[in-house]
């Protein structure tokens, strides 16, 4: 633990020497902030003196920044505690650590390039290793579909291949179905997988099944050819075809799903992982940084409502402005990820800096202007005065310092962190106060049912 605490001084010093080098400010913004809405739920904090209001405690400083930008500072930064009130998952803090980065006058390029060099100088001054910018890039939409996901491990191969043109000539009933329905058909090619057992093969059949996959089909190519209980609803030319397209040779094992499109993608991700873990084609020790661009600005919520897919201050690329009314879930969105051996470690984007943009993405929110008035008024009225185009990124500090150490989770690099169920083990917060202390504030807890 002392190793990994001054390990992370080291990453302090080294982001704050760095931008500082750049001409960055590093600039506080307030922990009392006005309830926005970012995605999780807010921590509030009631005020004695405004009785019945509240404060919440900021997920991010993202509207700050944003004034900070418009009021004439070009370049910020800050490290900066963050709060969210969420469900708690094995690798979840309540409050973490961001490096918060803002800048005037940029496109996507200088965010970039910036962080880039930020990245070289922590790996370089903390662990002494080299990195190699720029890093590649690749779109979400290409990201999806050769990986199954936005934050792709680069590392290893085992690709998705689409093969839904080549099973719609076989007879198949499961892939034939799944076509029909509109959904895909995708395999990979777990090279040397042939030797899997038929009890492995049944335990990777179940592990997609934790994805919502039905079933997972296979052929194992061996030196006289394919087999498998599926090959016999194919012609000889479709499974030559099928070979061909990935590569198969002997020795390897074909996996494939079929399923609506989103289903497909998550269940071969996570199996494409599995496989290389289990096949031992995930080089540990080798670093692969990478850039996936060009999100979906919009994307639908658990009740399948249009959110945001970043946060609502996204610019959209500008040729899909006029999808924003014809078909908003086709616009892409001026954001980017940068994702370090499939974690992805900082997220940020362009921002909108014309006030009626930005109503129109309010607008399409289902945020009216009322609404849009009372909750981010202040940020508005900013635009109406004039923004300089502006755009940042915010890096998750404690997931960087972990994988630098290579840990396997952020509490292992947070002084004094929270439990998996939020409970501080040093003072036992959260705990309950003196009821004085509730009637000064106006607050009254109800029991539980």
């Amino acid at each position: 633990m002392q190793r990994n605490l001054m390990v992370r001084h080291r990453a302090y010093q080294a982001v704050r020497n760095y931008l500082s080098s750049r001409g960055f400010l590093e600039i506080e913004t307030p922990f009392f902030i006005r309830s926005t809405p970012e995605g999780a739920r807010d921590f509030l904090v009631p005020s004695r003196i405004n009785r019945g209001k509240f404060y919440a405690l900021p997920q991010s400083p993202q509207l700050y920044k944003q004034i900070l930008m418009i009021a004439g500072y070009d370049k910020y930064f800050q490290i900066v505690r963050c709060f969210r009130d969420e469900d708690l998952r094995a690798d979840r803090q309540p409050e973490f650590t961001q490096i918060d980065i803002e800048m005037s006058f940029v496109g996507e390029e200088e965010v970039m390039e910036v962080s880039e060099g930020m990245m070289e100088a922590l790996f370089r001054e903390t662990v002494g290793l080299d990195l190699s910018p720029p890093f590649p890039r690749i779109s979400y939409r290409e990201a999806v579909e050769r990986y199954g996901t936005d934050r792709p491990d680069v590392r290893f191969g085992l690709e998705l291949i689409d093969v839904g043109d080549l099973v719609r000539e076989g007879e198949f009933k499961v892939f034939l179905k799944a076509l029909e329905k509109g959904g895909r058909v995708k395999g990979i090619n777990a090279k040397g997988g042939a030797r899997f057992s038929r009890r492995e093969v049944e335990e990777l059949t179940e592990f997609v099944k934790r994805f919502k996959a039905e079933g997972l089909a296979w052929i194992r190519v061996g030196p006289d050819g394919p087999s498998s209980p599926i090959v016999k609803f194919f012609p000889e030319g479709v499974l030559n075809r099928l070979s061909e397209r990935m590569g198969a040779e002997p020795g390897d094992m074909l996996f494939f799903v079929a399923s609506e499109e989103r289903v497909v993608h998550q269940a071969l991700a996570n199996l494409r992982l599995e496989l290389g873990r289990r096949l031992g084609l995930i080089p540990e020790h080798e670093n692969r940084l990478v850039w996936v661009t060009e999100f979906p600005l919009f994307e639908r919520d658990e009740e399948g409502n249009i959110a945001p897919a970043h946060h609502p201050f996204t610019s959209p690329v500008e040729e899909d402005i006029p999808l924003l009314d014809e078909d908003p879930f086709e616009v892409r969105a001026r954001a980017y990820d940068m994702v370090w051996n499939g974690v992805e470690i900082g997220g940020g984007s362009i921002r909108i800096w014309d006030r009626e943009l930005q109503e129109k993405v309010l607008k399409v929110l289902g945020i009216g202007e009322e609404e849009a008035r009372g909750k981010f008024g202040f940020l508005l009225d900013a635009l109406e005065y004039g923004a300089p185009p502006h755009g940042g990124i915010a890096f998750g500090f404690d997931r960087i310092v972990a994988m630098l150490l290579g840990e396997s989770s952020i509490r292992e690099v947070i002084a004094f962190p929270k439990t998996g169920t939020a409970v501080s083990l040093m003072d036992g917060a959260p705990a309950e106060v003196a009821e004085e202390q509730l009637k000064e504030l106006g607050i009254v807890v109800v029991p539980e049912g």
